[in-house]
């Protein structure tokens, strides 16, 4: 059964440093790219922390996850550190995938993460698939299968959800609704109740507040519990919002979003801000306290960054390795 991390203090700090640890990463891979530092494309994942971090928290280490083209704040919340994460964004031998994956493609299996996937929707059949696995072995682990709400247009994830509850999986399906697939609006592009899709296969489907760390937390440790009991599978909308651009050559979105709805998301409905204040509030920690975990986690990102930039490529003779299975 799933620990509740999250019932004392010291989770509920965990889940406060894991959330900056996913905004200070963002930060400086947004860096690293505007400094023509880091090869390809990144889709930042800052405003999005309390979705990752709340579900990951109520996972445990031998859980699944299956990430996404904005697949940062996933790997970090599920136990990647800074260092392998950023040698990865840079190409380098000591990344997750020895530089061969990037931004867009990391896996990290030791800690359960199956890896992130630049095809829309691609991760829902891995995700389903090792649900099936530990179902018929008895491991009792459970998946998730983060994907935005663009991949409601992607008939794979239809299919496997099919499959999910005609097999009663292990399994929760993830959406995170940040209003945008790419440059449109979800209200353009998706038909209906986001939520009335699983329902159509008999999936109990929930729709909670993605800004809301806590709240994310205890629905998805309520779901895990019950998945590892073969209640699964489950669907999740949570609501959140998209801080950048859909990728961070998308600079000027005034065309497609205003740059009021941007301050008032930042302003007013930030998860990491809003968090701080109830932790200081409910005399958790002091901002004395989260002051000195924030400058710790910069000055770390910092010394990863300082790393992986000197940090060896893999030699030319790697070039057809770790691409086929013999």
């Amino acid at each position: 059964m799933a620990k509740k991390k999250s019932s004392n203090a010291d989770g509920l700090l965990r889940m406060y440093e894991q959330m900056v640890r996913i905004r200070t990463f963002e930060d400086n891979a947004n860096q690293l790219y505007l400094s023509a530092k880091m090869p390809g494309l990144t889709h930042m994942y800052s405003g999005q922390e309390a979705v990752a971090v709340g579900i990951c928290e109520a996972l445990e280490k031998t859980d699944h996850i299956t990430s996404t083209h904005r697949g940062h704040g996933h790997c970090v919340a599920k136990g990647a550190k800074f260092k392998e994460m950023f040698c990865e964004l840079l190409g380098k031998a000591e990344g997750y995938c020895r530089g061969k994956g990037g931004s867009m493609h990391i896996a990290d299996q030791e800690n359960g993460n199956l890896g992130a996937n630049a095809i829309v929707g691609g991760s829902a059949g891995i995700a389903t698939g090792a649900a099936l696995t530990a179902k018929r072995l008895g491991t009792g682990a459970v998946s998730v299968c983060f994907f935005g709400d663009g991949a409601l247009g992607q008939g794979l994830l239809y299919e496997v959800m099919n499959m999910a509850a005609l097999w009663r999986l292990p399994m929760i399906y993830a959406c995170e609704n940040n209003l945008y697939g790419e440059y449109t609006h979800v209200s353009e592009m998706a038909a209906g109740e986001i939520g009335g899709r699983a329902r159509a296969f008999g999936i109990e489907a929930f729709k909670v507040d993605g800004q809301d760390v806590l709240a994310v937390n205890r629905l998805t440790q309520d779901l895990v519990q019950r998945a590892r009991k073969g209640e699964g599978p489950f669907f999740v909308e949570l609501a959140t919002y998209r801080y950048h651009g859909h990728h961070v050559g998308d600079i000027n979105r005034t065309y497609y979003r205003s740059k009021e709805e941007e301050a008032d998301w930042k302003k007013n409905r930030d998860p990491i801000t809003n968090f701080g204040d109830w932790l200081i509030a409910e005399k958790i920690a002091s901002a004395a306290d989260l002051d000195a975990l924030n400058e710790g986690i910069r000055a770390n990102a910092k010394a990863a960054v300082d790393y992986a930039l000197n940090a060896p490529y893999p030699p030319s003779s790697e070039v057809d390795a770790h691409v086929y299975a013999a």
